[in-house]
């Protein structure tokens, strides 16, 4: 861990730092935004899964209010002719997913149990996972849940801080998050950062 610990102080004091920290101020912001805004984003996170992050950006200005109200025939049509993997089971799950834009709303706007939250939208929001929901919750404001995708496990597993998991599991997910938990304490600094600075690091790239 010694490895990781001082390779991230490396980027905390670099150039890096300003660009994270104005991209942390960004999803606070966009949880004190309208529901439908939130909605919008979650629909972001729904369609990221076993997708990219480049191409949901693109999808989401693409369709905009559409994630409210277009027909699920409609919308996915639409995902097909932007290219997206899964058109119809990512149309559906969005369609389904209208039904707790006002609650999801509220849980942002009162929930004091990230944890809590997390559990609550995967369990009722098709098509979210622990990687997405956590995802979600971080680009509105939440800063202390991981998201562990293959890049923060590469990384991970560079520095033999775990071994590569055949499956990402609940437990094994929430295994791992304690892990990078105990890195951002080290580094005194939140989860939502400390995965800004390792998937930049990763990748070259700061997305959300």
């Amino acid at each position: 861990m010694k490895g990781l610990i001082k390779f991230a102080e490396g980027l905390l004091k670099g150039d890096l730092k300003k660009t994270v920290d104005s991209r942390i101020q960004e999803f606070k912001e966009m949880g004190s935004r309208p529901g439908s805004d939130i909605f919008k984003e979650l629909c972001f996170c729904i369609l990221t899964a076993n997708y990219s992050a480049e191409g949901g950006i693109r999808i989401q200005n693409e369709i905009g209010d559409g994630f409210l109200t277009l027909p699920e025939k409609e919308l996915s049509n639409r995902l097909k002719e932007l290219g997206h993997r899964f058109p119809n089971a990512r149309a559906r799950y969005i369609v389904e997913a209208r039904r707790h834009k006002d609650s999801i709303k509220q849980k942002v706007e009162s929930s004091d149990d990230e944890r809590e939250m997390r559990e609550w939208l995967v369990e009722n929001v098709a098509g979210l996972g622990f990687k997405e929901a956590s995802h979600f919750m971080r680009n509105v404001g939440f800063d202390n849940l991981a998201i562990i995708d293959f890049h923060i496990i590469d990384i991970l597993v560079k520095y033999n801080i775990i071994k590569r998991p055949k499956t990402l599991t609940r437990n094994k997910y929430l295994e791992i998050e304690a892990v990078l938990k105990d890195i951002a304490k080290k580094l005194d600094i939140s989860l939502a950062e400390l995965d800004l600075y390792l998937w930049c690091a990763e990748t070259g790239k700061i997305l959300k």
